[in-house]
């Protein structure tokens, strides 16, 4: 039997590139829904700051991707301004559905080959490379609009709170560095009610910092 899986990803995470490149390594029997997300939507939601804006993680973050990349063989070019507005990127991941050969396509245009993500120029060649025409007015399509905000709140609503993550039989896997972790999920379902982690879920909390946007 098939199991299924939604993946939620914002264009603007170059750790969603890095995971969506390694898709390879999932079972051949899981189904992933593929789900673009507005970034900012789940960081306002839960009241978060994104890496990008934290000077000295945002620094390591792109040392990071690019030293990760390069270990794995795979295309990497950060674009020439981050964070960016993804919003119209997003749109046209929306257009297609989340197929995953566009988001490919999308993925490739801006961390592999280190375009601009919101550029009119660059959108244009992202569009025609997509198939899209008139994509001015296909990603200001109110319907469109409303599905990449419900993609939103539904993640938001099962506990989302970053991106890339997979989120499969109510539990969610943030980041691509969990990856390994989900797989073993997937070969163990009853992995996180054994011992030691049946508890983790309800630790209790024994301090608590002030909250500050320093």
């Amino acid at each position: 039997m098939a199991r299924h899986a939604d993946w939620y990803f914002d264009v603007v995470s170059p750790y969603a590139y890095l995971q969506f490149s390694t898709f390879d390594r999932l079972p051949s029997d899981l189904q992933i829904q593929i789900k673009p997300v507005l970034f900012a939507g789940l960081l306002g939601a839960w009241d978060n700051m994104g890496p990008a804006e934290i000077p000295a993680k945002r620094r390591q973050t792109y040392r990071y991707c690019h030293w990760l990349a390069g270990k794995r063989g795979i295309p990497f070019k950060t674009p020439p301004r981050h964070p960016f507005n993804p919003l119209a990127v997003l749109r046209l991941a929306v257009v297609h559905d989340g197929e995953p050969d566009a988001v490919g396509a999308i993925f490739h245009h801006i961390w592999g080959a280190g375009n601009d993500g919101q550029d009119r120029e660059s959108l244009s060649d992202l569009a025609a490379t997509l198939g899209v025409d008139d994509w001015q007015a296909r990603i200001n399509d109110p319907a469109v609009k409303q599905q990449l905000r419900a993609n939103t709140e539904e993640a938001v609503s099962r506990g989302v709170f970053g991106v890339p993550t997979f989120a499969i039989d109510g539990e969610i896997f943030w980041g691509d560095d969990v990856t390994d972790m989900m797989l073993d999920f997937l070969n163990e379902p009853e992995l996180f009610s054994h011992g030691e982690w049946g508890r983790l879920g309800e630790m209790p909390v024994a301090a608590q910092r002030r909250q500050s946007r320093l």
